[in-house]
């Protein structure tokens, strides 16, 4: 599955933005400083926009595709801001066989977002991921770390009203 760009503009802050500089510069010259580079811009941002990967190449006088290409090949890096609530729809193929599609299509309908993004006021965001384990509850869902099974495409409306 292909990581998408967000679809809010980047905020990023002054201070944010001095504490990548400082986590650059003390790994700069590093072997293999890329990653863990990335993964503590990641905790100051939250996610890694093209903003923020364009300051570590930049930093670190690497190329904007090297850096991209390990922000894009590791699942554990978002290119997309998190939502208060990260809700995460199993397409594995116990879950899809069992209909995680419909939950999926319900799920954009009903927030107005497509998989990998945010909504615009922050509240929601949206993935679709491949298998998160519990496939004697197919179709599965999670919202942060509360895990919903049995799903049906019925089921989203009282289970997004929970969080609005």
């Amino acid at each position: 599955m292909q990581k998408r760009i967000s679809n809010l503009a980047f905020r990023g802050t002054e201070e944010q933005q001095k504490k990548l500089f400082a986590v650059i510069d003390q790994r700069k010259g590093e072997q293999g400083a890329i990653m863990p580079i990335l993964q503590e811009a990641q905790e100051i941002y939250g996610y890694l926009p093209i903003e923020v990967q364009t300051m570590v190449a930049e930093r670190l006088g690497v190329s904007l595709e090297e850096v991209f290409g390990v922000s894009t090949f590791y699942s554990q890096f978002s290119l997309t801001p998190k939502g208060k609530y990260d809700i995460s729809v199993c397409l594995g193929t116990a879950c899809y066989v069992k209909g995680a599609a419909a939950i999926l299509d319900k799920i954009t309908e009903m927030i107005g977002i497509q998989p990998e993004e945010c909504s615009e006021d922050g509240l929601f965001s949206l993935t679709a991921c491949r298998c998160i384990g519990a496939c004697g509850l197919a179709p599965v869902l999670t919202i942060n770390e509360e895990v919903y099974g049995r799903v049906t495409a019925d089921d989203i409306p009282g289970i997004l009203a929970k969080y609005r």
